[in-house]
């Protein structure tokens, strides 16, 4: 996509701060990170959402966001992918950060309100998810 940040970097009219490239996917760090080492990891297919990207264009992804902890030596961290502006998503492409937190102030702060649920909803909700997979 021609507007597409993302798009943009990976055809290198916007230069990446890159950590890996590879035919399907690249790497790189966030120029507005939380935390020392935010990085981003995107499939170079252009989706929107993460229904919107082909598997075999997501196979590398997770291992390359692992090597990227593993690289920097994170005892703690985030894997964060969001589908949609009201799920926080900025840019409509796929990617994936990498959050280093090396504390209780940098890095991703999330709360996670949690509700009680009826236990035979939740039964129906299972049977209706695993008749459609």
């Amino acid at each position: 996509m021609a507007a597409c940040i993302f798009c943009r970097i990976i055809k290198g009219e916007i230069p990446s701060l890159k950590i890996f490239e590879s035919e399907k996917t690249l790497a790189f760090l966030d120029i507005g990170p939380l935390s020392k080492g935010h990085s981003l990891v995107i499939p170079k297919y252009h989706g929107a959402k993460l229904h919107d990207v082909p598997d075999d264009q997501l196979h590398e992804v997770l291992s390359i966001a692992k090597r990227i902890a593993i690289a920097q030596g994170l005892q703690d961290y985030n894997i964060l992918q969001n589908n949609g502006k009201i799920a926080h998503q900025q840019v409509d492409h796929v990617h994936f950060h990498v959050i280093p937190k090396p504390n209780e102030t940098e890095g991703l702060g999330i709360s996670w309100p949690t509700k009680e649920v009826d236990k035979s909803e939740l039964q129906a909700l299972l049977e209706d998810i695993k008749s459609k997979i």
